[in-house]
């Protein structure tokens, strides 16, 4: 099996990873070209003693590493996202995040955290949970769920509370989440992509956000189909069935990019 072979069933999410961690699907799927070329150019320099997926990540990181910190004293070429985002570096590090998604999010195991962004596996541990403590200590929020089975929306809203935000409605139709939303106006969405009466989670939010700006995240059964980087797609995004640390990792980013949220 070649090489690309071996990459495809995964570069979906590293797409995931990417647009989590730079808050932009447009940069975090740059990112991944960026990637993709650098192992087209060199595939001799791929890690051949892993796993394909640890290689992909650890090739991810290397472009990752090798650039960001620049882009960010570029004042000229950057999304509002990152502007926000580079406001709050001085109390949670890029490396804290990077664990912290690597782990909760992405799945990965703190040892093959720990190799992919080059620290101890104590170190992943230490960075975990410095992310989420400075992280949740500085992001509080209304929440909207879109979400039509009551057992998973139950669950959801125990996370969203545990984290300290207040929810301002569940939902399970597109009509009726655009009802909450415009009755009170959240601070972030948290979206099933199939609702109860078969409408969609994508519509609803699309209704919603032509009335006012606010962070979604996705919630999919099936997230190979919105991450193909081939056209406007979700930036958060949380696979079904979830974890509970994987919600709280999602909503923590998500609300790190969100300029509701930003220091004064």
């Amino acid at each position: 099996m070649s090489l690309g072979q071996q990459l495809h069933p995964h570069l979906p999410f590293v797409r995931r990873y990417a647009r989590a961690l730079t808050g932009s699907q447009a940069h975090g799927d740059a990112y991944v070209r960026a990637t993709l070329e650098a192992i087209v150019a060199a595939p001799e320099e791929f890690p051949r003693d892993v796993d394909p997926r640890l290689g992909l990540y650890r090739t991810f990181h290397a472009i990752w590493s090798s650039s960001h910190l620049d882009d960010a004293d570029d004042d000229g070429d950057h999304s509002d996202h990152e502007a926000i985002a580079r406001a709050r570096l001085s109390r949670i590090t890029p490396l804290s995040r990077q664990a912290l998604l690597l782990t909760a999010m992405e799945g990965f195991t703190t040892d093959d955290a720990a190799y992919l962004i080059d620290v101890s596996a104590d170190d992943v541990d230490r960075l975990v949970a410095e992310a989420l403590g400075e992280i949740e200590a500085q992001t509080r929020t209304r929440v909207l769920i879109i979400e039509d089975e009551p057992i998973i929306a139950m669950d959801i809203e125990t996370i969203v509370r545990d984290l300290g935000h207040d929810v301002t409605a569940i939902a399970v139709t597109r009509d009726e989440a655009v009802r909450e939303a415009m009755a009170e106006r959240p601070g972030l969405v948290l979206a099933d992509i199939q609702l109860a009466d078969d409408s969609s989670g994508i519509d609803a939010v699309k209704d919603i956000l032509a009335e006012f700006s606010v962070p979604v995240i996705f919630i999919t059964a099936f997230p190979e189909r919105l991450l193909t980087g081939e056209r406007p797609e979700p930036t958060f995004l949380i696979t079904k069935p979830f974890q509970r640390a994987t919600v709280k990792a999602a909503i923590a980013q998500a609300l790190f990019f969100d300029e509701a949220t930003a220091p004064a």
